[in-house]
């Protein structure tokens, strides 16, 4: 065999695309895209829908349906430029979900729009329920949900460093926070309302961006044990280019359902798109450069991924050893006979 056929086969493809080349630029990008959206938190905070800071919910019957974006002018006029105006259950249906006042009580709110609105129009409105959400359980809300995102990403760490190795599930979490992180600072600095189905968007992030992740790191550890020349980095290049195509496509279907949510799916999920738009995008770039970049920084190696060896498999190797040497013994003693 010649030297250069056995170069052939020792070389490690890396593939079609060299991700880790520019795994240093991509590092500081995300960083960049942290800090921007922390500051974000700080200077203008999230815009908190009345699920969350409370508020009057008023529900509203229309004889023949209700046009919302008229029905929203209506409120503007009337001074109420924060409310939230939904249908519900069906186009005659109307929710209206108004912010807390100081000034003024829950029933003196409701009162004021509904003869705000019976004024500007000439159809009977039906006043079907008033309910007033306390500011405490607002925050009794806002503590749920910040400790279901913290339960879920304990969950991770631990599931994934069963089945993987720490450093991979550091690279992990690090990746989910990433991309928690960066959609919640959109949203800051947008100033998009966050309301509970913008949570619950955060946590299909979660699961979705994990998804990818464990897939990528199936495919680094796969390569790990069975490509025996290359760096860590090279491994892993190969491993994503490996994943490159099931990646897109799974990422282009979802964008494709959810851009279709985002213009048809109506006010009541737009919010709810616009996150898990975000997520996916976010999502699939922290998965070819967040998750796998810092656990090779934390340097995993090859030696990290490889099945453990059984005591079994050491007593049995000793045992031919033993065997080989007692044949080999008996041999000499025959020829010296």
């Amino acid at each position: 065999m010649t030297q250069e056929q056995t170069k052939t086969q020792t070389s490690v493809d890396l593939g079609k695309i060299n991700f880790m080349k520019v795994r240093t630029p991509a590092m500081i990008l995300s960083l960049v895209l942290l800090v921007a959206s922390l500051a974000g938190l700080w200077v203008k905070g999230l815009n908190l829908g009345v699920d969350f800071t409370g508020g009057t919910i008023i529900e509203l019957s229309y004889p023949n349906g209700a046009e919302l974006n008229i029905l929203r002018d209506q409120l503007v006029e009337a001074g109420y430029e924060q409310a939230q105006v939904q249908h519900f259950g069906s186009s005659r249906e109307v929710l209206i979900r108004i912010a807390p006042r100081e000034d003024m009580a829950s029933a003196t709110l409701s009162n004021e729009v509904m003869a705000s609105l019976r004024a500007a129009s000439d159809e009977t409105i039906e006043l079907r329920r008033v309910e007033f959400v306390g500011p405490q359980v607002g925050e009794e809300l806002t503590s749920d949900g910040a400790l279901a995102v913290l339960y879920a990403l304990i969950g991770i760490l631990i599931y994934v460093a069963l089945r993987f190795e720490f450093r991979f599930s550091l690279g992990a979490i690090a990746a989910l926070v990433h991309d928690v992180v960066i959609t919640v600072g959109v949203f800051a600095w947008t100033q998009i309302q966050f309301d509970l189905t913008v949570l619950a968007a955060l946590l299909a992030i979660i699961g979705y961006s994990l998804n990818d992740t464990i897939v990528v790191f199936d495919r680094v550890r796969e390569n790990f044990r069975m490509i025996r020349e290359g760096s860590p980095s090279e491994v892993t290049n190969k491993a994503l280019n490996d994943m490159l195509s099931r990646t897109l496509m799974t990422s282009l279907t979802t964008l494709m359902v959810l851009v279709a949510l985002f213009f048809l799916g109506g006010e009541i999920i737009h919010g709810f798109a616009t996150a898990l738009i975000i997520g996916v995008v976010v999502g699939t770039y922290s998965s070819v450069y967040v998750a796998s970049n810092v656990a090779l920084m934390l340097g995993v190696s090859k030696q990290d991924l490889m099945p453990p060896v059984k005591a079994d498999d050491d007593s049995d190797e000793k045992e031919d050893e033993l065997q080989r040497a007692f044949l080999e013994a008996e041999a000499k003693r025959k020829l010296q006979d």
